[in-house]
């Protein structure tokens, strides 16, 4: 009995650590996500700073291989950034001044759209024009009502949201600046890795961010294009601005389809002859985000950051929930920075070996398993005595030698 007591306790005591250390993970990912959630308003802007960093970085370094001081350097790149972004800002308001020109038409069309529907109230409901009226006024004056706490809520959200992201390019200024001082700080703090490793690690991680983001320019032009085709094609007036502003708006979880193709739809009703064309609109932009969301992006910028499509479109889903546009901006690099970082953790390898893709992870297993047979030292054949597989005395001739002395 006593030594059955004995057993039982050992195993207690072997799956003592197995669940502390569960429970420890658990709750190190309650706390990280809480406080991801609470300090949200300023770790968004500090990680888009580290985004924008690295998308200077190349011009940055251009610059300063042409003897140009480093401050100078970093200075000129935020100021082209700058310039690229006023110049985009120039040309929406450009086509949004060419969209005023269509006021005037957009007015008489839904004065008729009005009419004709007060028109069939009488008909089909029996009920006056003055008191249509009357009733849609009274919805409008709830809505309203209703609608002010929502307005001002997100007025001060925004206005919270842009006083700090003006700090982004000082954070981009000070990253870019003291570039040199955060890798010996990687160095210090992780002194016991060697610096070959931690440079290689932090080379990979620059090198998954920069394909991030060209991948993410890459898919934001195929859904430009693919939508101003689409709306050429159904003849709607200033096809190509719409197109290319529901391209830019897919970062915009769940919202940014019902914006991009309700503004076209609404135009094409008031400025085409068939309510046929919204359809179309609706149906062409439906479709292009279809593909957009279950093959473009997944392919796209899940390849470009070496993870596959099932866990992009997850880290999408889990960014959008968390930290909404910025959030889904950030999900699939902070995932691709997590999987690299898994790859070098011996003990985190199998995850990032599930985050990766099938093929390209399959394929380096496989190469890794050549490599260590190849290094593997030939295994050498027993030796087998002499006298092994001789024939005993007195077979084959074989006679033992008299001992001399011996009688």
């Amino acid at each position: 009995m006593k030594l059955n007591l004995r057993s039982d306790q050992n195993k207690d005591k072997q799956r003592d650590p197995y669940y502390y250390k569960l429970a420890s993970i658990l709750v190190a990912l309650i706390a990280g996500v809480y406080i991801l959630s609470t300090l949200q308003e300023t770790i968004i802007p500090l990680a888009f700073s580290v985004l924008l960093a690295i998308l200077l970085h190349p011009l940055c370094s251009w610059l300063e291989r042409r003897k140009i001081p480093r401050i100078g350097a970093i200075l000129l790149s935020i100021f082209g950034l700058v310039v690229v972004l006023a110049g985009l800002v120039t040309l929406v308001s450009m086509q949004i001044g060419g969209l005023a020109e269509e006021l005037p038409r957009i007015s008489k069309k839904t004065d008729a759209f009005i009419d004709q529907g007060l028109t069939m109230g009488e008909q089909y409901l029996n009920i006056s024009r003055s008191e249509q009226v009357s009733q849609v006024k009274k919805y409008l004056i709830t809505a309203l009502s209703e609608g002010k706490t929502v307005i001002l809520n997100t007025l001060l959200s925004t206005t919270g949201a842009i006083s700090t992201f003006i700090l982004i390019p000082l954070y981009v200024f000070f990253f870019l600046l003291y570039r040199d001082f955060f890798r010996r700080f990687v160095h210090k703090a992780f002194h016991r890795i060697e610096k070959v490793k931690l440079d290689g690690l932090l080379k990979k991680i620059y090198e998954v961010i920069r394909s991030y983001l060209s991948g993410l320019f890459l898919v934001i032009l195929i859904v430009g294009v693919l939508n101003s085709v689409g709306l050429l094609i159904l003849g709607i007036p200033h096809a190509i601005f719409f197109g290319f502003l529901a391209g830019f708006l897919i970062l915009i979880p769940y919202i940014g389809i019902l914006i991009g193709s309700v503004l076209p739809a609404l135009l094409s009703l008031v400025t085409m002859d068939s309510p046929w064309y919204a359809v179309g609109v609706i149906g062409v932009m439906s479709f292009v985000q279809f593909l957009e969301g279950n093959f473009i992006t997944p392919n796209i910028v899940g390849s470009k950051v070496s993870v596959n499509p099932l866990a992009a479109i997850v880290a999408l889903f889990l960014g959008g929930q968390l930290w909404g546009l910025s959030g889904l901006i950030l999900a699939l690099p902070i995932t691709a920075i997590l999987k690299v970082i898994m790859d070098a953790i011996p003990s985190m390898e199998p995850y990032g070996f599930l985050l990766g893709e099938p093929e390209h992870e399959i394929k380096e297993e496989i190469a890794i398993e050549k490599e260590r047979e190849e290094q593997r030292p030939p295994r050498r054949k027993p030796r087998y005595r002499k006298q092994r597989n001789r024939p005993a005395e007195g077979e084959g001739g074989i006679q033992k030698a008299p001992i001399p002395g011996a009688d």
